[in-house]
């Protein structure tokens, strides 16, 4: 099975265990695998660089989809290789749409292949407050004075930090609008909501089509646990659940495996390629 199907798991929630982190046990084996020949590769929402803060012992040969579809990059460099952004209409209809946005959210930028986060200098929710804060010491963290300065360079994501109360009515606004892709969903690790806001066609799914008819697979098998992994679940040969997931992605899944907690993703990987 190893060169003709393609393994791909999301990681917040699925791959990495609840203390943010992939284990020891997990590491080794998918290494092992992919050193088998084994073609494996990860589908996240979170930018290549903090992706890489968890998964820069990974040896992982294939482009990793990060920014839910709107970005591939290479896991060993951290070089982005394809970058999808807003169109200047949607940027325009977003600021419209979001006038919440500064207080509220951030920008992920690009200059060049090198992505900023911006922000405005006003006050903020509690959410993205302690967001700012665990990251105040990242420079790709920009204050700028307004919500203008937030869209510099080519933007090509959006997120909105919040309770779910208070989002709610924002992502009424911007769900079913033809320019972008929407997500609103609860943080994995905390109680916050967040709303995010990519490219058109820049989905997990669209993404792992891509690559598995650029590098002729057959199969594809997916593994997940929250609301974003869904299309992917749509598109795949097989999709399982870690049992940590969320009820809708259980119902969706061709089968529900252990937890994240327990290095479930890893552990099926091996028990299905010894018996393939």
């Amino acid at each position: 099975m190893s060169n003709k199907t393609l393994y791909v798991s999301d990681l917040d929630g699925t791959l990495m265990r609840s203390d943010i982190k992939i284990s020891d046990h997990t590491v080794k084996t998918i290494n092992g695998l992919i050193d088998q020949g084994v073609a494996f590769t990860y589908a996240t929402a979170r930018s290549i660089d903090s992706a890489r803060e968890i998964t820069q012992d990974l040896k992982i040969k294939l482009p990793v989809i990060t920014r839910n579809g709107s970005v591939l990059a290479d896991n060993i460099t951290g070089k982005s290789m394809e970058i999808t952004v807003f169109k200047e209409e949607d940027i325009r209809m977003i600021r419209k749409l979001i006038p919440e946005l500064p207080s509220h959210g951030f920008v992920s930028c690009y200059i060049g292949d090198k992505m900023i986060k911006t922000y405005a200098d006003t006050e903020h929710t509690e959410g993205l407050d302690d967001y700012i804060g665990f990251y105040k010491d990242d420079p790709r963290m920009v204050k700028v004075p307004d919500m203008e300065g937030m869209f510099t360079g080519r933007p090509g994501y959006v997120t909105m930090i919040s309770s779910k109360e208070d989002l709610e009515p924002v992502y009424e606004r911007v769900k079913d609008h033809d320019g972008w892709e929407s997500l609103f969903q609860k943080d994995t690790y905390r109680d916050e909501y967040w709303i995010e806001l990519c490219p058109k066609g820049c989905t997990k799914a669209k993404k792992i089509l891509q690559l598995k008819e650029e590098y002729g697979f057959d199969r594809v098998i997916v593994f997940g646990d929250s609301l974003n992994d869904l299309p992917m679940f749509s598109i795949a040969d097989e999709s399982y659940a870690v049992s940590n997931a969320l009820d809708e992605v259980k119902a969706a899944a061709t089968s529900v495996i252990g937890s994240n907690n327990e290095d479930a993703v890893a552990n099926f990987i091996v028990h299905k390629e010894k018996n393939s």
